[in-house]
């Protein structure tokens, strides 16, 4: 299940995305129009900046802007900042790979072998799909 931590994220650069070309938001801005609690987003903001896609000004005007363009953010990158491996099993994860303390042998663990390809599906989607495609998803959505 997506944690709220990786959903708000992706909800905070989407915001972002969409003001692309006003002045930097506040964070309690943010948190208002996308129903987050504050001092939550500010910590996935931060987590965001420091991973380079984000930029702050302090100050008046300050806020937060995004410092890549929203093609250039996908999914899987803000999964793995807040939430570390896409796998849903240690033994089957390509980052934070871990042996099953149970596992008898992972070659011929039929569960495993299934969680692989769950895994590579959901990074093909996940590895696909920006902050721009969401954002063009969100518009067809309203205007159908």
């Amino acid at each position: 299940m997506l944690s709220k931590k990786t959903k708000y994220a992706i909800k905070a650069l989407v915001i972002l995305g969409k003001n692309m070309d006003k002045p930097p938001m506040q964070i309690s801005k943010i948190a208002e129009q996308e129903r987050i609690p504050k001092k939550f987003l500010e910590q996935i903001l931060l987590d965001m900046r420091n991973a380079g896609f984000l930029y702050s000004k302090k100050g008046a005007g300050g806020g937060y802007a995004l410092n890549k363009d929203p093609k250039d953010i996908y999914l899987v990158s803000i999964l793995r900042i807040t939430d570390g491996p896409v796998a849903m099993l240690p033994c089957a994860s390509l980052n934070f790979y871990h042996k099953c303390d149970e596992c008898h042998s992972e070659v011929s663990c039929g569960i495993r072998d299934v969680f692989v390809d769950v895994r590579d599906a959901t990074l093909k989607i996940l590895s696909e799909t920006s902050i721009a495609d969401v954002i063009a998803r969100e518009t067809k959505l309203i205007n159908v």
